[in-house]
C-alpha cells in the first residue's frame, strides 16, 4: 500500500462523500473503491475502519473518514479527511437554506410547500387507515378509538415523534398479547367458475 499526501486524500474524500445519496455507507463503498484503485487501502484496512465508525457515536461517515485519515496520514490525515467530508456538505445545506429563505416570499413557493404538506398528511392518514382496517372489520372498534384518543393527545400535549415512539412502546410492552395483536382477517373461498 502507498500513502496519499494530506492534500490527495482530501480531495478523494471531498468528491466521493459530497456525490453519493443514500447514506454513509454508499459513500464508504465509493471511497473503498477509489482507495482500493490507488493501493491506499486494502479490504482489511477497509473493514477495520467500518467497523470503528460502526462502533463510534455520531455519524458514520465521518468516523470512517477520520480512521482512514488516521491510518493513511495520522492526524493531518485525519484533519484532512474530517475537513473534506463535512466542510462541502455543510456549505451546500447553507447555500440552499439561504436560498429557501428567500424563496418563501414567493406566492408560486408557498403555494407548492403547502401542496407538499397535504400529500404528507394523506399519505399518513392513509397509513393509519390502513393500520385500523383489520381492528375495524373484526368490531373491535373501541380499539380504534383508544389508539386515536391516545395519538391525538399525544399530539396536542406536542410531544416530539421520538417520544411518542417510545411512549407507544411502553404501551405496547404493558399490553397482554391477545389485545395487541392485530385480528386475523379469514380468507374468503374461491368462487368456483360455472361450467359451461
Amino acid at each position: 500500500m502507498t500513502a496519499p499526501s494530506s492534500r490527495q486524500l482530501a480531495w478523494i474524500i471531498a468528491r466521493d462523500v459530497n456525490r453519493t445519496v443514500g447514506g454513509g455507507m454508499a459513500s464508504m463503498e465509493l471511497l473503498r473503491r477509489s482507495f482500493e484503485a490507488r493501493q491506499w487501502v486494502d479490504a482489511s484496512s477497509h473493514a477495520l475502519c467500518v467497523a470503528v465508525s460502526r462502533l463510534t457515536p455520531g455519524t458514520n461517515i465521518l468516523a470512517y473518514c477520520a480512521a482512514v485519515g488516521w491510518r493513511l496520514r495520522g492526524w493531518r490525515g485525519t484533519l484532512a479527511g474530517l475537513a473534506a467530508a463535512s466542510i462541502p456538505g455543510s456549505l451546500i445545506i447553507f447555500v440552499l437554506a439561504a436560498t429557501l429563505v428567500r424563496l418563501d416570499g414567493f406566492p408560486i413557493v408557498r403555494l407548492t410547500l403547502s401542496v407538499g404538506m397535504l400529500v404528507a398528511a394523506v399519505l399518513v392518514l392513509s397509513s393509519a387507515w390502513n393500520l385500523f382496517k383489520p381492528y375495524l372489520r373484526s368490531g373491535r372498534w373501541r380499539m380504534v378509538l383508544v389508539i386515536s384518543a391516545i395519538a391525538g393527545a399525544l399530539y396536542f400535549a406536542d410531544w416530539t415523534p421520538v417520544r411518542i415512539l417510545f411512549a407507544c412502546a411502553i404501551t405496547g410492552a404493558l399490553l397482554p398479547a391477545r389485545v395487541v395483536a392485530a385480528p386475523a382477517v379469514a380468507p374468503t373461498p374461491p368462487r368456483r367458475s360455472a361450467d359451461v
